[in-house]
């Protein structure tokens, strides 16, 4: 075996092949790092994460003036509108003499967006732009999160003129905050010894790079269509926060040697290093994402390719299990368990599970709970819940239109062995219910009852 190799084979065998609770704390703890970077640095080479950022950039380029002009209108009520020019120079900084050039333009169009003059159907459109960016933002978190459904639509439109209208505002509030401290006499006194002006100085390096944390943390949270943990999200905020100001030192490395780039292009080059610079701090964003994604739910730090397909027997087994954790909790007169706790229970990732659950709920054999924390519950008493009926229900997923079975060409002999199969089924097992798979199961909620707990849920089912 080469060197290289035998170097791969190590790591592997640290990383993905030890027993992570037989390690001491300082090994499982990076073992665990290796593996959310290792997993990381899988999404970055897939390609997915690549794209949402190049998707986000050209919506970016065609949004931030509507959304600086919606921001601007917000902020001159208040008096502080005069704080979005030195706000986009910071922000384009790494761009030296092109960021002061390019905030120049931005500035000047925002000007030139006036109400009286776009009239409603523009200001409407205006409006849609905005909504349209932070939408494309949600998808794109809510695919690192592996979420599908997308908030309400009257609720997205409240959300994001919330974030967009107030989040300035709030911004800027605690900018002025800082300055006010900044500049007080007290400060100034305390600058006098030089031991506090040490330790001042080093708080002013490190105000950007907590400032930066602290707004990453507050997208990571609110923006996914889902409950997103302090402790993740703050883990992705700052890595993307140390990334984010160190990219920035970078690139203006980078931009200062730039000037064959403007040869080659010659007025594009500025609108070049402007995308360059948008895509990378969307990539550092959405990586940050990742992070906390993986810090939140440790079941996926699995070599597991995320687009898995599973075998049509995988399927009925995941199904047959999933309902019998369900009933078990049921049986155990345990609170409902949610697609995660059953996940845990069966050993599979909610991303495998959810598609199967879904079938179940489509197929009134499981209904949620509509209590404080949502769960799953037999859709009927499982004594009189064929388990066929749930193997059937998984057999017919998706057969609908184009893909139903009704579309294919008739074969009686094909007919013969298909009757002669599902005879054979009724015969086997037709009279096995959910009950009698669930026995088991009863007991282990009985046995881990703490740990399936969820207090608040009131167990009803929706339409019981």
């Amino acid at each position: 075996m080469t060197k290289p190799n035998l170097l791969l084979k190590n790591y592997y065998d640290f990383v993905w092949g030890s027993d992570t609770q037989q390690l001491s704390k300082y090994k499982r703890a990076l073992t665990q790092v290796l593996r959310i970077s290792h997993l990381v640095f899988r999404d970055v080479m897939d390609g997915m994460l690549t794209l949402q950022a190049m998707s986000l950039v050209y919506t970016t380029l065609l949004s931030i003036v509507p959304l600086l002009a919606v921001s601007f209108s917000v902020l001159k009520g208040f008096g502080v509108h005069n704080q979005i020019e030195p706000m986009l120079l910071n922000l384009l900084q790494p761009l030296g003499e092109k960021g002061v050039e390019i905030t120049a333009r931005i500035i000047e169009f925002v000007d030139n967006t006036k109400a009286g003059v776009l009239g409603s159907l523009g200001l409407a459109l205006l409006f849609y732009t905005v909504v349209s960016l932070m939408q494309k933002i949600e998808r794109s978190f809510n695919y690192t999160w592996r979420v599908t459904e997308q908030r309400p639509f009257a609720q997205r439109f409240s959300d994001y003129l919330s974030v967009v209208l107030l989040g300035p505002l709030l911004i800027f509030t605690a900018l002025g905050v800082t300055a006010s401290i900044s500049g007080s006499p007290v400060m100034q006194q305390l600058h006098q010894y030089e031991t506090i002006d040490w330790v001042i100085r080093v708080v002013g390096r490190l105000v950007p790079y907590l400032l930066v944390i602290i707004a990453f943390t507050i997208v990571y949270i609110f923006v996914p269509n889902t409950r997103v943990r302090l402790k993740p999200a703050l883990t992705g905020a700052v890595v993307a926060g140390v990334l984010w100001e160190t990219t920035g030192w970078i690139f203006a490395s980078f931009v200062v040697t730039s000037a064959k780039y403007a040869a080659i292009y010659s007025a594009f080059a500025t609108l070049i290093i402007f995308m360059i610079w948008l895509y990378v701090c969307w990539m550092i964003l959405l990586i940050g994402a990742s992070i906390a994604f993986y810090a939140q739910f440790p079941e996926y730090r699995t070599l597991q390719e995320r687009h898995f397909h599973l075998s049509n027997r995988m399927k009925e087994k995941i199904a047959l299990l999933a309902m019998s954790a369900i009933s078990g909790a049921y049986y155990g007169n345990k609170d409902p368990l949610s697609t995660q706790m059953v996940a845990q229970r069966i050993n599979v990732t909610p991303e495998i599970l959810k598609p199967i659950i879904d079938q179940l709920l489509e197929h009134k054999l499981l209904v949620k709970t509509n209590g404080a924390k949502p769960g799953l519950l037999p859709a009927h008493p499982p004594e009189t819940q064929k388990v066929l009926d749930i193997l059937y229900a998984i057999r017919k997923a998706e057969e609908r239109g184009s893909g139903s079975m009704e579309r294919l060409p008739r074969n009686e002999a094909v007919e013969a062995l298909y009757t002669k199969l599902n005879n054979a089924l009724e015969e086997g097992f037709g009279g096995v219910t959910l009950k009698d798979i669930s026995r088991d199961e009863a007991l282990a909620a009985e046995a881990n009852s703490p740990s399936v707990a969820q207090p608040g849920a009131t167990g009803k089912a929706d339409g019981a």
